[in-house]
């Protein structure tokens, strides 16, 4: 090397120096290194940083090494404003050639630390090693690199989750007193259970944490071994089930707070529909009656009893009202809505059947009548043959009790003779029904 490229040199490896010195004592002073110094670790976390221990102690002798032998290059440089040849042989020797003996205990690491460092730092324990300044550098890069990798995902696993765990464990405390509020206890409801549950969770988890976090942290998938230390997020997947669950727990007692507010309201609607419900099924029982007596030959389907079995339920969640126990109110009034609901359907479903042969019989009725105004108005009231039809027919659905299948056929007949008479009106039509034409407008039926 001239005096230039040692000059050159000395400047590089000066604004590395103390570019490596700021590196490390900002580690040194990284909130993760000193709580990772002083928890009692476990797991993963616990294998990691024992061997990141060790690459910090081997960086410190490395640089000290390195700040050693740029030391003796500045000195061997500021002898002579021009050096000699034998001065930039020495510091030829120094900056380019492996110029750096490490001190005994520095240049190994042991068997068992984690993989990662160069291959010739993992065989036997050597008393001494010499290396090239580049070479030194780059071993130490790649410890930093390692070392921070475990401090940094330490402290942001540290940083994210206690702080949110301690947040939803205040949380979960507030539920649980509310919880015990109500009545929703363990063995009770099974929100309850839940509660217990998500807290046994949560204080695992703490624990968890505490002691290892690295177990906590995931990194990206595919994540290159070039790529920049403590890369990945912490791993919540836990925490955020359990925020779910407390979530699921507080909605089912806001669900029972519900209840409690408007329960006698609820209770009263209950009651009306059901009574709604028994007063169906008493006229229905009234209308079959009715229908065995009027209509002949005729299916009529059995009307069930009133609702007892529901009637019974419901004055057991009168009861739950009147004793606080809102957790089992809740599910029971949900099913008796529900229900009385299906039963006031079932009651109205089973009047309509039983009272068909009476609106069959009303049809029958109402078309016999709307057919004989029809003739009436086309001058055919006195017809012999519609007469003697209409006769029958009536007399068949006035009858007690009256056969609804003669009935139908005889109000067919009817229609088919009325039919007849109006389509074969091929004369002038008599003078009342031709004087009723000329008094409508434009004188046209």
């Amino acid at each position: 090397m001239d005096r230039e490229e040692v000059d050159r040199a000395l400047a590089r490896l000066g604004a590395e120096h103390e570019a490596i010195e700021t590196s490390l004592l900002a580690l040194q002073d990284h909130a993760g290194r000193r709580l990772l110094e002083g928890a009692e670790l476990s797991g993963t976390t616990k294998e990691r940083w024992a061997a990141a221990e060790q690459a910090i102690s081997l960086l410190w002798a490395h640089f000290d090494a390195y700040t050693g032998a740029l030391g003796s290059a500045r000195e061997i440089r500021a002898r002579r404003r021009s050096p000699g040849a034998a001065e930039l042989a020495e510091l030829t020797a120094l900056l380019r050639d492996h110029g750096v003996t490490l001190a005994p205990g520095a240049a190994p690491l042991p068997r068992g630390a984690a993989g990662g460092y160069p291959a010739s730092l993992t065989g036997p324990a050597r008393l001494s090693e010499s290396l090239k300044l580049d070479e030194l550098v780059e071993r130490m890069n790649r410890w930093y690199a390692e070392v921070i990798d475990v401090v940094a995902a330490a402290d942001s696993v540290w940083s994210a989750l206690p702080a949110r765990i301690d947040l939803l464990a205040a949380e979960l405390q507030r539920t649980r007193s509310l919880a015990q509020s109500v009545g929703v206890r363990p063995g009770e409801h099974p929100a309850g259970d839940d509660l217990e549950r998500i807290t046994a969770e949560l204080t695992s988890l703490r624990d968890e944490v505490v002691r290892d976090p690295l177990a906590f942290w995931s990194r990206p998938a595919g994540r290159s071994p070039g790529a920049a230390p403590g890369g990945g997020t912490p791993d919540t997947a836990r925490y955020d089930a359990a925020a779910r669950g407390l979530e699921d727990v507080r909605r089912e007692i806001d669900a029972v707070l519900h209840v409690r507010q408007d329960a006698e309201e609820r209770l009263i609607r209950v009651r009306d529909v059901l009574s709604r419900a028994d007063r169906t099924l008493g006229e229905a029982r009234r209308a079959r009656g009715e229908v065995l007596a009027k209509i002949a030959a005729s299916e009529v389907p059995a009307v069930s009893g009133p609702p007892t079995a529901l009637n019974e339920q419901l004055a057991g969640a009168v009861e739950f009202r009147r004793r606080a126990q809102w957790h089992r109110l809740s599910p029971l009034l949900e099913s008796l809505e529900q229900r009385a609901e299906e039963e006031l359907l079932r009651a109205r479903e089973q009047l309509t059947a039983v009272t068909a042969p009476l609106a069959v019989r009303a049809e029958l009725r109402g078309r016999l009548d709307a057919y004989k105004a029809k003739v009436a108005r086309h001058g055919f009231a006195e017809d012999r043959i519609l007469v003697e039809r209409y006769d029958a027919a009536r007399r068949l659905l006035w009858s007690a009790p009256c056969d609804l299948i003669a009935a139908e056929q005889a109000v067919l007949r009817y229609q088919r003779a009325t039919a007849e008479v109006l389509a074969g009106q091929g004369a002038p039509p008599p003078r009342a029904v031709r004087a009723e034409w000329e008094d409508r407008p434009g004188g046209t039926a």
